[in-house]
């Protein structure tokens, strides 16, 4: 936004809208922080596991918008028990490796947290932030797990 103070000074005020910058913090019940990593506005992060019966990895993602915590995507190697598309819900395509995505979610999550309850090593529930891999199933097993996009601030 620009806007003209000063009668005739000719001075200009520039305000810029900033991105909405978050933390993504995962941490046990007890408050102890099993993750804690920057998401600014557009970033994404992926929770994955290992599919119970068939072992394939799972993954659904998530993105940082205006600071709000959106599910955009998830990736199905196979349609085992308990994976889907449901219509409606994005859209299905070919991942090219005889499994598929599920695009276009954009669902928000409400209150932009959520509980998660990780399995065991064989399930091996996992956060990847970019390069970083944490596993939640390693130090949290069957433990509740609140996962929580924060406001930059809060985090």
């Amino acid at each position: 936004m620009i806007a003209r103070l000063g009668g005739g000074l000719g001075v200009l005020l520039l305000s810029t809208l900033t991105a909405a910058a978050g933390t993504l913090v995962a941490a046990r019940e007890d408050g102890a922080v099993i993750l804690r990593a920057a998401v600014p506005e557009g970033a994404e992060w992926c929770v994955l596991w290992r599919h119970s019966v068939k072992g394939f990895e799972v993954a659904d993602c998530y993105e940082n918008r205006a600071g709000r915590m959106v599910l955009v995507r998830a990736h199905l190697p196979d349609f085992a028990a308990g994976l889907d598309h449901i219509p409606g819900r994005g859209r299905q395509v070919s991942d090219g490796a005889g499994g598929y995505w599920i695009l276009d979610i954009d669902e928000p999550v409400p209150g932009d947290a959520y509980v998660l309850r990780p399995g065991t090593m064989a399930v091996d529930h996992r956060i990847r932030v970019g390069p970083r891999v944490v596993s939640l199933s390693a130090v949290a097993e069957h433990e509740r797990v609140r996962i929580a996009l924060l406001p930059e601030d809060d985090g």
